[in-house]
């Protein structure tokens, strides 16, 4: 992982201690072992500082209102949202804890520490591959209920799901406590001044992580989806050609068939931003870093505005959402009863 997390973590790694061009230090009193602070321009970094602790706020209040909604109606626990509910968890911590720290990163000097560094740094890998463990886990749901529906019922079930989430942020938790470990026990092994934040690893340990954590993954679900892809085709085109035909009570199959189709195209729409956002970020990874640093710059944001995206991806597509916000804004969630509200 020495070239996967690098361009975001050395913010001054690359910097010199005390140039002769009078350049601002993060430390001026420690004036040999101070690193500097970021060169940007001021108008290009308080700009910088708006958009980021923009996108910041709103993912952190959208992903709560999600967690806060399927959390409180019972209606809406089913196994699908219960995936849902753990994207929105980790989505809602990348706005909270890992966006503020890139803020930090990029505009300023790195001033919390050395162990705080090397936590952040952990955060960042947990929450990565729990998300990416989360759409594994959707596009598994998918595909069951579009490839196999007669048995989804039976096979996936909440408290099975919920069991699948747990195992998810365990195994996230306990990979990373691996890799993590030296830098969580001496985090300052790698500091080369004050006032910097870096993480570094062997190549050995960095493709692994690189394979379990996106090449495994990444191809699960592209497998899973495009096979999802093509039965909800053919199921589309089955029930165009006999819609007509069909009795009261197939009428019933025929709608719950069709809510299943919706729903994975909506997942679909979920899974195929979440790839756009996520890939960029690896495959720098697997160039080994070799995009500028404004370009790098560029690859992490768009890997953290893709937990901005999925609440909104919820409201445009899911009517449920947009009803539940009403509920929320309206205050009627604090009205007794309204745990049993009907948002479907």
């Amino acid at each position: 992982m020495t070239q996967i997390y690098s361009g975001s973590f050395q913010s001054c790694s690359s910097l010199k201690m005390v140039s002769e061009d009078g350049a601002e230090l993060c430390f001026p009193l420690l004036l040999n072992t101070s690193c500097r602070k970021p060169a940007s321009p001021w108008p290009e970094a308080v700009l910088l500082h708006i958009v980021l602790s923009s996108i910041s706020l709103l993912t952190v209040a959208l992903n709560l209102l999600v967690i806060v909604s399927i959390s409180h109606f019972r209606q809406l626990h089913t196994p699908t949202n219960i995936l849902l509910l753990s994207l929105a968890v980790s989505d809602f911590l990348v706005g909270l804890l890992l966006i503020p720290g890139e803020i930090i990163l990029n505009t300023a000097c790195w001033f919390l520490g050395d162990l705080m560094c090397s936590l952040y740094i952990y955060m960042t890998f947990i929450i990565t591959s729990t998300s990416v463990g989360d759409m594994v886990l959707i596009s598994v749901d998918r595909y069951v209920a579009i490839c196999d529906p007669l048995h989804y019922t039976t096979r996936v079930t909440e408290r099975r799901v919920k069991l699948c989430v747990c195992l998810c942020w365990f195994c996230s938790v306990f990979h990373n406590s691996l890799i993590a470990k030296d830098d969580l026990t001496h985090p300052d092994r790698h500091d080369s001044c004050y006032g910097e934040c870096v993480f570094v690893s062997d190549h050995t340990a960095g493709a692994i992580d690189l394979f379990l954590t996106f090449v495994l993954p990444i191809t699960l679900i592209i497998v899973l989806y495009m096979r999802v892809f093509v039965v909800a085709v053919s199921q589309a085109r089955a029930m165009r050609s006999h819609i007509t035909a069909v009795t009261l009570q197939r009428s019933v199959a025929v709608r719950t068939k069709k809510s299943e189709l919706k729903a994975a195209r909506t997942l679909g729409v979920l899974v195929v931003v979440f790839l756009m956002c996520f890939c960029p970020f690896y495959v720098d990874a697997l160039a080994d870093g070799l995009l500028n640093n404004s370009s790098s710059s560029f690859v992490y944001y768009l890997f953290y505005f893709n937990s901005c995206l999925n609440p909104i991806i919820y409201a445009l597509f899911y009517p449920w959402f947009r009803k539940v916000i009403k509920l929320l804004v309206t205050l009627q969630i604090l009205q007794p009863g309204s745990r049993e509200a009907n948002v479907l």
